[in-house]
């Protein structure tokens, strides 16, 4: 549901634009210097998870100068997000706008961007082209190295050399989530194998309970995700005896003992530097990408279930990782149905544009994309 005052804001904003914005009881200006910048997000702030990633680096915007921050939550990745993009233009005066979730930016962003064209718009997870208006952009973080450390860290923990993982919608960001989970448990253990269950839905926490329960049924004893809130998969899991690598931000207190380790996002860094830009003139970059050693990307603490041999090989692999040009999908590798990826001597970098349209699955891993 969304939030009673999100709703009001869009009512009166509808109801009332034959009259005129100096007709609004809000009224749109600001002191001088201030910049607002709205952020929108599909769920709810504290969902442990994507939105509260994305909350706590508009957090961090609060403590700028001249920075003011309008957030809406719970917003739906239909015309809702464009009445609200429109009310924290129209009602708020923002002039850089975060939407958050995947499907807001085709067509919602883009048609936003096309109508107000002295707004700047950058969009999390989107692929932005030249033939885009130039007032949008996306932004978005190499965090399959995460997923890939979680995988080597999983690899020491489990018995049954069988992994899970729970995903939300077979796209590109989640693919390369699973093959990197897989493939950093197989670097240690070529073995290891991990089923994936996809809901269908970002957020379903029946689905997801569910699909928990069905891969440690299975006899996966590590359990990961991609969905918008790990919540309940973790909850879930660590109730079950399973041990969990979080995402999107730090569960451990969710888990307790059976947390391992964990991706995180830090938007931080990228929130401050799209706001420096527009304070110095300038119109943020349209195509930002980042990981670890840009400090886009973060892990969470190692868990009391970590062994030393664990810790170990995570940090040497991280360490790698750090240097830039790290390589998850390298070859000689076939997807799951045997059809190859990459040739012996081929790599992919983190930032190798062919994995932001990935569509397949790598071997180890049992499900379908």
């Amino acid at each position: 549901m969304v939030a009673k005052h999100s709703l009001s804001r869009r009512t009166l904003l509808g109801g009332t634009a034959a009259l005129g914005l100096a007709a609004l009881p809000f009224g749109t200006a600001r002191a001088a210097g201030k910049m607002t910048v709205g952020v929108i997000y599909v769920g709810p702030k504290d969902d442990y998870g994507y939105n509260q990633a994305h909350a706590q680096g508009a957090a961090a915007l609060k403590g700028m100068a001249g920075i003011e921050v309008v957030e809406e939550e719970n917003v739906r990745e239909t015309n809702d997000v464009q009445k609200t993009m429109e009310s924290m233009i129209n009602l708020d005066g923002a002039s850089l706008l975060l939407p958050t979730s995947f499907g807001y930016f085709d067509p919602h962003v883009l048609i936003e961007a096309k109508k107000n064209p002295t707004v700047q718009f950058r969009h999390c997870g989107g692929l932005w082209t030249e033939a885009n208006p130039k007032n949008a952009g996306s932004y978005f973080g190499y965090i399959a190295q995460g997923q890939y450390l979680n995988g080597v860290v999983a690899a020491h923990a489990t018995k049954s050399k069988k992994l899970g993982f729970v995903a939300a919608k077979p796209i590109p960001q989640v693919l390369n989530n699973i093959n990197g989970f897989i493939l950093g448990a197989r670097s240690v253990d070529p073995s290891i194998t991990c089923q994936v269950i996809f809901t269908g839905e970002w957020s379903l926490a029946v689905k997801e309970a569910e699909a928990t329960n069905a891969l440690i049924d299975g006899g996966a004893d590590v359990i990961t995700c991609h969905v918008d809130s790990p919540k309940v998969t973790v909850e879930t899991a660590a109730r079950r005896g399973a041990f969990v690598c979080g995402y999107h931000a730090d569960q451990s207190a969710l888990a307790k003992d059976k947390y391992l380790t964990g991706a995180e996002w830090d938007w931080a860094p990228i929130y401050k530097g799209f706001v420096a830009d527009m304070q110095a003139g300038k119109a943020p970059p349209n195509f930002l990408r980042g990981g670890l050693a840009d400090g886009f990307v973060k892990m969470s603490a190692y868990g009391p279930g970590v062994s030393e041999a664990a810790r170990k090989n995570a940090d040497a692999v991280k360490a790698e990782m750090m240097k830039g040009g790290f390589a998850i999908i390298k070859g000689p590798l076939s997807d799951n149905t045997g059809k190859q990826i990459a040739p012996a001597g081929k790599a992919y970098a983190e930032n190798a544009i062919e994995l932001e349209s990935t569509n397949y699955l790598v071997e180890g891993v049992r499900g379908s994309a």
